[in-house]
């Protein structure tokens, strides 16, 4: 998340510590040691470096009960630029860590493997990576078999890869990143790959990754059933398009969304929010920071959080269960962590 201007940076650092000691009073008593974590594991759910003061959702089917703030590790961790920041967020119980690949995120995960050497069974990993253009696909047409196979094999060497970057044996999940064709989805032979993968100990869950045509995208994972997470690019707005670098023409606002993202819920998948906060950086200057005042209440409006922070707290409020943000420096985990803290008392109801 692009920060706002220095002065709104200093106002808010000087909020932070009165923003936190509030949201730490009000959280719902968490688990803060992985021991007393594994004191009830009658619930069947995962439960991972929990800590008092981080609200915290189950992520669908997946039974995990994960951090509402997801660390974005893919630009953030190339060249190791932000690696100082994993301890922070790992203390502040963030427990979710989503990487990138090699072949899109230059030695990210090469960065992250000490980490995650140091701190495996106490957080939960995801990567992810592009697929290649398919010779002789037509947009809207079913993959041929000899194309699904193509896919399928490339997908898995890009999770192998992954695996070797990462030094380790097994990921929790591992994503179809920027899939903007709903018959990519519906492959049978990409499938097949991963329950292979699956099967081989070195995946635990299936997830997309997709800022094209989202909705169609969604509508196709609930189809198949065999998805368990889809991060998808949204915002109070509705709809984020990555090749224009703004909101989808046409897209219905995010209140709107709402029948869509409750059916992938009732599917069992766990619905992760990226690129919430993007369009507000993107070229217009100081008035697009206003873009979305329209979708807030007077109580969002007067709450002190900033245009970014209010963005994160409205799309956890309205149907996605966890927000994924690329964090670069400390301030702006400051700030993506007060915003997650108040979402709940911002829209409570009573």
């Amino acid at each position: 998340m692009t920060a706002p201007d220095e002065m709104n940076r200093r106002e808010f650092i000087k909020t932070t510590a009165v923003t936190t000691a509030a949201a730490t009073a009000t959280a719902t008593a968490a688990v803060a040691t992985s021991a007393r974590a594994e004191d009830a594991p009658g619930d069947g759910l995962i439960h991972r470096n929990e800590r008092a003061g981080m609200p915290y959702r189950k992520l669908g089917r997946t039974n995990f009960v994960c951090s509402r703030l997801v660390f974005g590790g893919g630009a953030a961790l190339i060249g190791g630029k932000a690696v100082r920041l994993l301890n922070a967020a790992f203390d502040a119980g963030v427990n979710f860590y989503d990487l990138g690949s090699n072949a899109y995120y230059k030695g990210s995960e090469r960065a992250f493997a000490p980490f995650l050497a140091a701190n495996r069974g106490k957080i939960w990993v995801t990567s992810k990576a592009p697929l290649r253009p398919v010779d002789g696909y037509q947009p809207g047409k079913a993959l041929t078999k000899e194309q699904g196979k193509f896919l399928a094999d490339y997908w898995t060497g890009l999770l192998n890869a992954s695996l070797a970057d990462l030094g380790t044996d097994y990921v929790d999940a591992y994503y179809l990143m920027g899939v903007g064709e709903p018959e990519v989805i519906r492959c049978e032979e990409l499938h097949e790959a991963f329950l292979k993968a699956k099967q081989a100990g070195k995946v635990g869950h299936w997830g997309v990754s997709t800022h094209k045509r989202a909705q169609q995208v969604l509508e196709a994972m609930i189809e198949t059933g065999w998805y368990d997470l889809a991060m998808i690019a949204i915002t109070p707005a509705g709809w984020y398009d990555w090749d224009s670098k703004s909101l989808l023409p046409g897209t219905p606002a995010m209140v709107d969304l709402q029948p869509t993202l409750k059916r992938a819920r009732d599917a069992g998948i766990g619905l992760v929010g990226m690129k919430a906060a993007r369009y507000l950086s993107s070229r217009g200057g100081k008035e697009l920071e206003k873009a979305f005042d329209g979708h807030y209440s007077e109580k969002l409006m007067q709450s002190g959080l900033s245009a970014w922070q209010r963005s994160y707290a409205f799309v956890l409020a309205h149907g996605v269960d966890v927000v994924n943000s690329d964090m670069q420096n400390f301030a702006h985990f400051k700030e993506n962590l007060a915003a997650v803290q108040r979402s709940a008392e911002l829209f409570a109801t009573a």
